[in-house]
Order: C-alpha cells, then structure tokens, then sequence
C-alpha cells in the first residue's frame, strides 16, 4: 500500500472539524480570532518545515511511497497543513471546551 501519510492528512482534519462541529461545538471556526491564530501558526510552520524538509539537507524524509508528492513551498509536502491545522484546531478547541469546566472548579486562565 501507499500514501499512508497523504490519508491521515486527509482524515485528521476532517475528523477534528466534524468533533469540533458535532461534539464540542464551541464556535471555534466561526472565530476570526481562530484564523488569525491559524495563520500565524502557519507562519511560523513554512521556515521551520521548509527547513526541515529542504532537498539540499533533510532533517526529516518522508517516503515517497507515503506522501502525495506535492510539495509547496521550499519542498514542504502539502500534507503537513493538513496535520498542522488539525493539531492547532484540536487543541484550541479542546482548551475552549474544557474550560468552562476549569472555571467552576475555580482554576485560574
């Protein structure tokens, strides 16, 4: 088999949208202040990915055979967003769901 790695960016974020809007529903992607947060973790992930992934020195190899091939920009594989937005969206939106529960048990922000 193949592309391993291309369907689990695939099913990562589709599984986390579909927790966020049918189990947790705290609003988080109707927030602007959520796409900001995703666009600033973006930034941040292109240098160190591109870094990471870069043809002249790779810290990190995926396997041909796992990845679609597409790579954007500085050799990325495209894969990565999917993982990343996934990650970010899963933690924010756990953190705003729990958090009601934080606050009448009397922790602190």
């Amino acid at each position: 088999m193949g592309g391993e790695y291309t369907v689990a960016a695939i099913v990562a974020p589709l599984a986390v949208v579909a927790l966020e809007l049918g189990v947790l529903r705290t609003g988080l992607l109707r927030s602007p202040r959520y796409w900001i947060t995703l666009a600033i973790a973006f930034a941040f992930q292109v240098p160190v990915d591109g870094w990471l992934t870069r043809r002249d020195a790779t810290v990190v190899h995926y396997g041909d055979a796992a990845v679609s091939g597409l790579r954007a920009p500085w050799h990325i594989p495209v894969e990565d967003y999917g993982f990343g937005f996934a990650l970010v969206t899963l933690s924010l939106s756990l953190w705003l769901w729990l958090r009601p529960a934080r606050a009448e048990r009397g922790a602190d922000d």
